[in-house]
């Protein structure tokens, strides 16, 4: 047993270090990023440092990492930590938002933690609402009472605190609102478990859920029918997919992953994507680096620029526009294979080569988020 006592002591230890001095700040997303946050003395050496210890150990401190936020309440205490820092550092919300509104339906955006968006859907004609992710509970009932509302569901996306932290405080203020999610993936106050293709309907509004594993085992994703409403459909679409991104693979391999993105290809092209971060500006140079020429990407990048400079929010975008730039949903291209290197092996199967293109990208973005 000495040996576990030890381990325990050493994680205890790694903790405390963390919070007492804030040196690192483990992006929820990009464990591996790390962003300084004391002076710039020592800057370059110390990251540099780091970063090939990291790159030596990543797999079992990241293990080490996930395993503590995901399955004990140091992911808590790291989650209401942050959301304190998010609450001080963007009193009004890191990004401005804009509602969109169509025929008595309207999605708000709402801008919580440091990146992270949770979204309002609402029946204006029935004044009934349903929230996807909320990870700040007391940012989403401003909204709420701002709006004059009903909550009655709660759509979660995954576990990760950063898109289920809010469940449990909003269920204690709305006693009769549903929490729906995968059960696979342990949902904070989960009521109502989910599996591929269940439907959820308030007011006029039908949700179809997908599931989506790969970034968590039980990832779903939510699209809202337009067809009912006579608009186009909205994917709300957590950590699988953001605006020229996707969520990195903690949970599933590149095949899994390659499935649950094909099934968000599959969808119509003007169904609107609404992502779980405000990741547009980094996802898009990155694309620049495995495809240069790519045109629809360049025009996209220089209106997200112009967007991000005034601090406004980049969602939505829509499926038939992340299909021409979003590396991620285009393991397809013969001009993405060329700037990756790869080719497809004789006795390979096309599902298979994909899945190693998918596999070969995501390292390259877990190395480009790093630099």
């Amino acid at each position: 047993m000495l040996w576990l006592v030890g381990g325990v002591s050493i994680l205890r230890m790694v903790y405390c270090f963390l919070i007492r001095w804030r040196t690192i700040y483990f992006s929820r997303h990009d464990f591996c990023r790390i962003t300084w946050k004391k002076g710039r003395s020592g800057q370059v050496f110390w990251r540099k440092l780091l970063s090939k210890i990291m790159a030596r150990t990543e797999k079992p401190l990241f293990r080490i990492a996930y395993t503590l936020y995901t399955r004990t309440r140091l992911g808590y205490m790291y989650y209401k930590r942050q959301m304190k820092k998010a609450r001080e550092h963007y009193p009004a919300g890191h990004s401005t938002v804009h509602p969109m509104e169509f025929n008595d339906i309207k999605v708000i955006p709402i801008s919580v933690l440091s990146d992270n968006y949770s979204y309002l859907v609402i029946d204006t004609a029935s004044s009934v609402a349903v929230v996807v992710d909320p990870a700040d509970p007391q940012t989403v009932q401003a909204v709420l009472k701002e709006e004059g509302v009903m909550l009655e569901a709660i759509l979660c996306t995954h576990k990760h605190w950063d898109h289920s932290g809010g469940n449990k405080g909003l269920k204690r203020l709305h006693s009769s609102c549903r929490v729906y999610g995968n059960a696979a993936d342990n949902i904070p106050g989960l009521t109502h478990p989910l599996t591929h293709k269940d439907s959820v309907t308030v007011g006029r509004m039908h949700f179809k859920a997908l599931f989506t594993p790969g970034h968590t085992v039980g990832h779903m994703i939510y699209l809202l029918d337009g067809q009912a409403i006579g608009a186009p459909s909205s994917l709300f679409s957590g950590d699988l997919v953001f605006l020229s991104g996707c969520g990195r693979m903690f949970e599933g391999s590149a095949t899994t992953m390659l499935s649950s993105l094909d099934t968000v290809s599959s969808l119509s092209d003007d169904t609107l994507l609404w992502p779980g971060h405000e990741y547009a500006e980094d996802n898009l140079l990155f694309a620049a680096e495995v495809e240069p020429r790519n045109a629809a990407r360049e025009n996209k990048y220089q209106w997200v620029l112009q967007q991000r400079g005034q601090k406004m929010c980049t969602s939505p975008s829509t499926i038939g526009e992340e299909k021409q730039y979003n590396p991620f949903l285009r393991s397809h291209s013969a001009e993405l294979h060329l700037a990756l290197g790869l080719q497809q092996f004789q006795d390979e199967d096309w599902t298979q080569f994909r899945a190693r293109v998918l596999e070969e990208l995501r390292k390259r973005k877990d190395l480009y988020n790093r630099r």
